[in-house]
């Protein structure tokens, strides 16, 4: 069964660089702003354990972890490039009164 969870105000999400939240049954969470949407992935990159909302560079819709250069598809999870090769979770996002929330599965 889902459950849509409070992240944060839409308003504390900047839109040039992911950030992190810390979810009760999800963990670690980058949320991004890109053209006015958003979305939320796993923080933790699948190729080792580097936090994509610190250690990550965000150019439009691709977060690219600098540890090794794995990238990802912050709209589907989807693993770019190597050394990836296992894709990024990805929560359904939307914003309500302001709000942002998060449904977890």
């Amino acid at each position: 069964m889902s459950q849509k969870v409070r992240v944060c105000a839409s308003a504390d999400i900047a839109s040039d660089r992911p950030s992190k939240y810390e979810v009760e049954g999800a963990g670690a969470l980058a949320i991004y702003h890109v053209e006015g949407s958003y979305y939320a992935t796993s923080d933790v990159c699948t190729h080792s354990t580097a936090s994509l909302s610190e250690d990550g560079e965000l150019e439009g819709f691709v977060i690219e972890c600098t540890w090794h250069g794995g990238r990802f598809d912050i709209r589907t999870g989807d693993f770019l490039s190597m050394p990836c090769t296992e894709p990024l979770k990805t929560y359904p996002v939307s914003v309500e009164g302001g709000d942002l929330f998060v449904t977890l599965d």
